[in-house]
């Protein structure tokens, strides 16, 4: 490919020198013979003029001692012929060769002079320049000067090699800076070239035959690296989809296993002492966590595999997140009011913001694909204190976002799963005496969701570690949970083009925001 780049470019600055060359030698060329013929064809009209007072005085020896000197001094033959022909002075004329006889002719008869070709190095050596003796009205005679054209033809010449050697160093330039470019283009293609091949070959071999680059033309080297590239993409595709089938495929054959050990277990507690009691409840506990963390592999896989467009989504996909938050606050009011806590309902034209030391504005994105990543931002500060609070003053900015009834692209059953996912962090470790604010807003196409407590709140520097599988932050020890809960709702979200936020809030707290895109209506 480097060779083949080369010589593109090296054509091209060929094509440039030449494009400016070729006109500056001809423009030189052109401008030297008319310095020559004007030079000469003046000389022949001073001559031609002493000849008039030469005949008007017949007295011949001032025009014979000027063409003499001008002999002497130039080199050149020089004939002044009278009206009939015959010759007054010659100076090295041989008047008998057609062409002087042509031209003396010509001058005679008062006729313009033949356009002279443009003078070149390998041009005549000799250019006839002739004049006509006398008026426009009345001829007497002609001068005709045999000028040499050597010293312009040498000139020429000289100028045509100063631009030559321009023109080569201009190539020489132009080849150099082709080859510093070829190398600097070529060179991070090489590599990456070389990187797609060797970790292909560590891939196994995709099903599917490649099908892009067959249809595309373009250098080898390009076609080599786009067929690595799609035998790449489609060998890990393949390895994905093989990930997320043996995820499922694990979590399903586990679980008849587990249901199994389940009602043994049970069947065991009859007949079990008192004193072995609790190692059989502490044993049943484990397979129902350990149930329960299959059960969340199951559903990140599901999750992490779903395909969705919002724009062609089927009506049966979208809901009313009134409708859902209402359902959830509902579902989950025992469970907080088992915990001592409070989980109420934000008011409707409303949504509580989390809020920093400097009430800093949401930077966070809309995700536009499903594998962008969950957004969390951890600019903001967090206090790990607990105390009274109220959805005013220093725990929650209130910000007016007036909202109207408006469907979001997802299903109420994909919406509760993720407001569950929060709801029962909220419930589980915001602590006794904290309160929960589910709350709904609307912006042009989007839906935000947000579930927010002023329970202990999470460290700062843990707030982006919240999604990552299997995490826990030091706010939940001691406290039972898979951490798989924000994952699934941050894989769910993302999948349904929306972004999950989790943002600390003062003094104490957490605030997970759900941005959603609304539903396009059918």
């Amino acid at each position: 490919m480097r060779r083949r780049l080369l010589i593109a470019l090296t054509v091209f600055a060929t094509v440039a020198v030449l494009a400016f060359a070729i006109p500056l030698c001809l423009t030189a060329a052109t401008s030297r013979t008319q310095e020559l013929i004007l030079g000469r064809t003046g000389d022949a009209d001073r001559l031609a003029a002493l000849a008039v007072t030469a005949a008007a005085t017949g007295d011949n020896r001032a025009l014979t001692m000027e063409v003499d000197r001008y002999h002497d001094l130039y080199g050149e033959p020089v004939l002044v012929i009278d009206g009939r022909g015959t010759p007054i002075v010659n100076a090295g004329v041989n008047q008998q060769d057609p062409v002087v006889a042509t031209a003396l002719s010509a001058a005679r008869r008062n006729q313009r002079t033949a356009t002279v070709q443009r003078l070149t190095p390998w041009s005549n050596t000799g250019l006839l320049i002739a004049r006509p003796v006398g008026s426009d009205t009345h001829v007497d005679g002609a001068v005709l000067i045999e000028a040499s054209t050597a010293t312009a033809r040498t000139d020429i010449t000289r100028v045509w090699g100063i631009v030559a050697v321009g023109g080569l160093a201009a190539m020489a330039l132009f080849t150099a800076l082709a080859l510093m470019l070829s190398r600097w283009v070529l060179r991070p293609l090489a590599g990456l070239s070389g990187s797609v091949a060797e970790l292909t070959a560590t891939l196994p071999k995709p099903r599917t035959a490649t099908p892009v680059t067959r249809h595309h033309g373009g250098p080898p080297e390009l076609r080599a690296v786009a067929e690595s590239f799609d035998t790449m993409a489609l060998a890990v595709r393949d390895s994905a989809r093989a990930q997320r089938r043996l995820v499922d495929d694990t979590a399903h054959a586990m679980r008849n296993p587990l249901a199994a050990l389940t009602i043994r277990l049970d069947s065991l507690e009859p007949g079990v002492s008192e004193t072995a009691l609790p190692t059989l409840h502490g044993a049943t506990r484990e397979v129902e966590r350990l149930t329960a963390l299959l059960d969340g592999l199951l559903d990140l896989a599901v999750a992490e595999g779903t395909d969705f467009d919002p724009t062609r989504a089927p009506t049966t996909d979208h809901c009313d997140p009134d409708t859902v938050i209402d359902d959830r606050i509902d579902a989950w009011q025992t469970a907080f009011e088992h915990s001592t806590q409070t989980l109420v309902r934000a008011p409707s034209d409303s949504m509580p913001v989390a809020v920093t030391e400097s009430t800093a504005p949401d930077t966070t994105a809309a995700a536009t694909s499903p594998n962008e990543a969950v957004s969390a931002d951890s600019t903001s500060h967090s206090d790990g204190g607990q105390g009274e609070s109220t959805p005013r003053g220093d725990l929650f900015a209130w910000p007016a976002s007036t909202h109207h009834a408006t469907e979001i692209a997802v299903s109420a059953d994909v919406l509760a799963q993720i407001l569950d996912v929060a709801l029962s962090n909220s419930c589980r470790y915001a602590g006794p005496g904290s309160t929960t604010y589910l709350g709904v807003s609307t912006e042009p196409g989007w839906v935000i969701v947000t579930v927010t407590d002023d329970g202990v709140g999470v460290p700062t520097a843990e707030l982006a570690e919240l999604t990552t599988r299997f995490y826990r932050g030091s706010s939940a020890d001691g406290i039972g949970g898979s951490g798989l809960g924000l994952p699934i709702a941050a894989a769910l979200t993302t999948s349904r083009h929306g972004t999950l936020t989790l943002r600390p809030v003062r003094p104490h707290g957490l605030s997970v925001i759900v941005r959603l895109p609304v539903g396009t209506p059918r």
